[in-house]
């Protein structure tokens, strides 16, 4: 079998784990992975001195010794399920493929299986599009997820065809006997006029170390429409970097909701490009961040066609000694005129010694268009925590109903029942999320 250039393979902690060479993977994907591994090599891990990560140091990440994480754990996905939710279920422990603990179901027209198969009964349509959207040359994470591609979850609609169900994707990391890394991949695919809910879980148990580097990509082909949801609950002990990157073409229309609750150090990077007239995108996120953690949510959506509409609403509640980083950038081309975006930022401080640092921004280059950005930082009313208590409600149970009710306009835009419900639990338990991961 066919070897990667030794020359070209890295030589530090993050990739001497890396087989970059597998033998479920194609010979066309070598020379995408070398060269994503030449390119980390050549940027390596990002400091506080570039401009996207100065409020986010990852030195803790680059101080970890990570090993590879094992292919034979048989760590249980169970904890990360909705026992509710019928449909596919694709679960990876350690970005292995877990064939006992998933539910494939056949669907004419929609393939939910994971890229290790698709490799072998969809190359050409994984061959156009895996790993031509992420930016290697501008994200070192991406780049060294890029250079690691083995295997991951693969979902393509056909045109024309509504899939029923959500597909749920689980990515579990297990690392009982020391700090490992993983690098999750999703690729999902929609054809013309396709429509599809998509969850994405990522956990593992708390107390363990690990990295989880994922990368997902999404293409809408025209009027394709999808629902995406990003479910982080990764130990607290733990590192999650993540890149999502969606290209819309013409009347699709994308949104996505991502709920952050654990994690030591998170970094969420969401992109999108408005690549065809008329379509829509909608980011939101709820970010609840306790004790030391750092949660990064960065969002970039890139208006390069007219008569395109966006919309972004990303709330955080922080509590103890967390902090929050939140930079949203919208970017309006010269051509891209009757643009219509708005993006908002509001972020609850439960603690004196919470913070956040945020920083809207918009870049616009066409002179017929609507957009508008604000950031609004807070606490708890005094007056509000006063009446509840006053009618015999303690300070835990009154704290909870009010950040619940900041919060409840991100949950309540949440589609799949069982995911509203069980982030419902989460904000409404005065212990925080129950049974998590113990």
């Amino acid at each position: 079998m066919e070897t990667l250039d030794s020359n070209m393979i890295l030589i530090n902690k993050f990739t001497e784990p890396l087989e970059l060479s597998h033998s479920n993977t194609p010979a066309w994907l070598y020379p995408t992975r070398r060269d994503a591994a030449a390119r980390f090599t050549d940027s390596g891990l990002p400091t506080r001195r570039h401009e996207d990560w100065r409020f986010t140091n990852i030195q803790p990440i680059a101080n970890t010794d990570f090993s590879p994480a094992s292919s034979d754990c048989t760590a249980n996905a169970s904890h990360m399920l909705y026992n509710e939710l019928e449909g596919t279920r694709l679960v990876f422990v350690n970005g292995n493929f877990s064939a006992s603990q998933s539910r494939l179901e056949d669907t004419d027209g929609v393939f939910a299986v994971p890229l290790s198969r698709a490799f072998a009964e969809h190359g050409q349509l994984v061959e156009k599009h895996i790993a031509q959207y992420a930016d290697v040359d501008a994200n070192p994470f991406a780049a060294l997820n890029t250079a690691a591609i083995k295997d991951g979850a693969f979902i393509a609609v056909k045109d024309n065809i509504v899939c029923k169900n959500p597909i749920h994707v689980i990515y579990l990391s297990d690392a009982p006997d020391g700090p490992t890394v993983s690098h999750p991949r999703s690729l999902l695919v929609l054809g013309a006029n396709s429509q599809v809910t998509v969850i994405e879980s990522f956990g593992g148990k708390n107390g363990q170390v690990y990295l989880a580097n994922a990368v997902t990509e999404v293409v809408l082909g025209e009027n394709a429409h999808v629902d995406h949801y990003k479910i982080q609950m990764e130990s607290t002990s733990a590192f999650h970097v993540a890149t999502m990157q969606v290209l819309l073409n013409r009347g699709s229309n994308f949104s996505s909701h991502v709920v952050n609750h654990g994690g030591k150090i998170v970094r969420n990077d969401a992109n999108a490009t408005m690549g065809g007239e008329g379509a829509e995108c909608t980011l939101n996120g709820i970010s609840l961040g306790h004790d030391e953690q750092l949660i990064d949510n960065h969002t970039s959506i890139d208006h390069a066609e007219p008569h395109c509409d966006s919309h972004e609403l990303y709330k955080n509640i922080f509590d103890g000694n967390s902090r929050g980083v939140f930079n949203g950038k919208i970017f309006v081309r010269q051509d891209a005129q009757k643009t219509d975006a708005k993006q908002t930022n509001q972020t609850l401080l439960l603690s004196p010694n919470a913070q956040i640092n945020t920083k809207p921004q918009l870049e616009i280059y066409a002179d017929d268009v609507k957009c508008t950005h604000g950031a609004t930082i807070g606490q708890l009313s005094a007056e509000q925590m006063f009446y509840l208590r006053s009618r015999g409600i303690n300070k835990a149970q009154a704290q909870s109903l009010l950040t619940y009710a900041f919060a409840s306009d991100v949950v309540s835009r949440i589609k799949v029942e069982p995911v509203r419900q069980a982030l419902d639990a989460v904000l409404l338990s005065e212990q925080g999320l129950p049974g998590n991961f113990e």
